[in-house]
């Protein structure tokens, strides 16, 4: 579905990407993983068109769409839950899911565009009309997440979707994730806590200052001595 190769990035003199190779088949949960600083967020960006790449390319579905403006990504199927969720704190949680499928033609005679993400979060169905800013920080994170499905995206790309929740809002999330991905939507998961992205994903990708430094099935990383020390503290 989408093939990095040999992508590189900057940030005026900092060199963010490094050469750096990624494929995401359809149907897969991937994840990225690594520190702060790795560049898990540029890379995201340069998918989505928010960060220019200086050399190399991104493939999604035999196109080639580097450094392809962000909009027009967002129609070819690509869409992005930021970190920090970005929700519209004034507007409600109605209004700020309407923006999230401008890009998207609705039939009037269609039943409601807003039915499939309220079915998977029922909770922002029971508060649609409330302010986002009003929000509590899980039901903020579901936001960001519907108001990304809203698109009808083919691959959905996530940003630390776990970042600031408390460990039951986490485990929510990632089952949300999953049940997603069994919707038929392929995911690019952005991840500080290694144990839940290796536990919810197929594959994953280690990110060391700009480097993939370790690929391979998430079961298998799970059990490598080097991720345990560096990313998975005390975990047997």
């Amino acid at each position: 579905m989408l093939k990095i190769t040999n992508l590189n990035a900057f940030y005026d003199n900092v060199h963010a990407l490094k050469n750096l190779d990624l494929e995401i088949d359809n149907g897969e949960i991937i994840s990225l993983i690594g520190s702060n600083g790795a560049g898990k967020t540029t890379t995201l960006g340069c998918i989505t068109g928010l960060v220019r790449a200086r050399s190399g390319s991104i493939v999604y579905k035999n196109t080639d769409i580097t450094n392809y403006p962000a909009h027009k990504i967002v129609s070819l199927g690509i869409s992005l839950s930021p970190e920090g969720r970005e929700v519209f704190p004034g507007l409600t949680v109605e209004e700020n899911l309407r923006l999230g499928m401008y890009s998207r033609r609705v039939d009037k005679k269609s039943n409601d565009p807003y039915g499939r993400v309220y079915g998977l979060f029922p909770r922002l169905k029971e508060r649609y009309q409330q302010a986002a800013g009003t929000l509590s920080g899980g039901e903020q994170q579901m936001l960001a997440i519907a108001r990304a499905l809203m698109s009808e995206p083919k691959l959905l790309l996530l940003d630390e979707p776990s970042l600031g929740l408390a460990p039951n809002l986490v485990l929510l999330i990632f089952e949300l994730i999953r049940e997603i991905c069994k919707q038929g939507v392929t995911i690019l998961l952005v991840e500080q806590n290694a144990n839940m992205a290796l536990l919810a994903s197929n594959r994953a990708y280690v990110l060391e200052t700009g480097r993939i430094v370790l690929s391979g099935e998430s079961k298998k990383l799970l059990n490598d001595e080097s991720i345990k020390k560096a990313y998975l503290g005390n975990i047997s």
